[in-house]
């Protein structure tokens, strides 16, 4: 999507970066890698360096009365999932300015995200092992017992008829651990890796796989693969539900800027579903 920033937004954007360089202060860490802005500027992070060890550090930013939801702290309360190609939380600062910041020191994971956007617009070459992982921590983060939420009832049924009405039932039969925001930006290759852990928590059983296929649709060879690895969950009618939930959801950033060239092959796969 084309830059077209206010006068307001690229404030925001410098003040971010300050907050960045003040964390990076704080650390000890000098920051040697191209800044990252996140999803609506609310975080930024980049490859940091402390003597010859390298980290990622990022710094998010909220108004105070949105920090107390599970998000705030995912990344680090995701620390105790083992066995998974994962970051590391090992160290965090807060401080309040304007608005509450948290700086985060994560460990690095090898090789580069699979996109630079969330989307998948171009065919993507991987192989077997790293489909086989992918599956093995989508199924390994759905057995995880924990209180974190990351979609209610409440909020699905919100959004499922807020797009679609009553074309369908939005009850979620199936409850499981998730991920919460499985695309292509927080995939790594060669070697598989997942990032970003702020939102993991309960959720419709399959949302991961929706989300994954969701952001896949404008490649029709990675949709088939997709469905390839998640058919059974993604054919069941949680997952069903699951997709529809995702695809509200994703309609609703598109409705405010966001990929606007997935909003037709969304829609179709949405109206596919009903």
């Amino acid at each position: 999507m084309a830059e077209d920033l206010t006068d307001a937004d690229a404030q925001f954007r410098e003040w971010m970066l300050e907050n960045l360089q003040r964390a990076a202060t704080h650390f000890g860490l000098v920051l040697v890698g191209e800044p990252r802005l996140g999803w609506m500027d609310r975080s930024i992070g980049a490859l940091a360096r402390r003597g010859e060890e390298q980290f990622w550090l990022r710094v998010a930013s909220e108004d105070k009365q949105w920090i107390d939801g599970d998000f705030w702290t995912g990344n680090l309360d995701a620390n105790v999932l083992t066995g998974l190609a994962k970051s590391h939380v090992l160290d965090v600062y807060e401080w309040e300015e304007h608005r509450q910041q948290r700086a985060e020191v994560l460990t690095l994971l090898p090789g580069s995200p699979c996109s630079r956007s969330d989307v998948l617009r171009e065919p993507i070459d991987l192989p077997d092992s790293w489909w086989a992982e992918l599956r093995r921590t989508v199924d390994v983060i759905a057995s995880i017992s924990t209180d974190r939420v990351n979609a209610d009832q409440e909020l699905v049924s919100s959004r499922i008829r807020q797009m679609f009405g009553d074309a369908v039932d939005p009850v979620v039969a199936v409850w499981e651990t998730v991920h919460g925001d499985l695309h292509w930006a927080n995939l790594m290759r060669p070697d598989f890796g997942l990032l970003d852990w702020e939102g993991w928590g309960r959720g419709p059983a399959g949302t991961d796989a929706a989300t994954l296929l969701s952001y896949s649709l404008l490649v029709p060879e990675t949709v088939e693969r997709v469905r390839s690895v998640f058919g059974v969950v993604l054919e069941s009618e949680s997952g069903r539900v699951a997709q529809l939930y995702v695809a509200s959801r994703l309609l609703r950033r598109i409705d405010k800027g966001d990929h606007p060239d997935l909003a037709a092959a969304l829609v179709a796969h949405a109206e596919a579903l009903l």
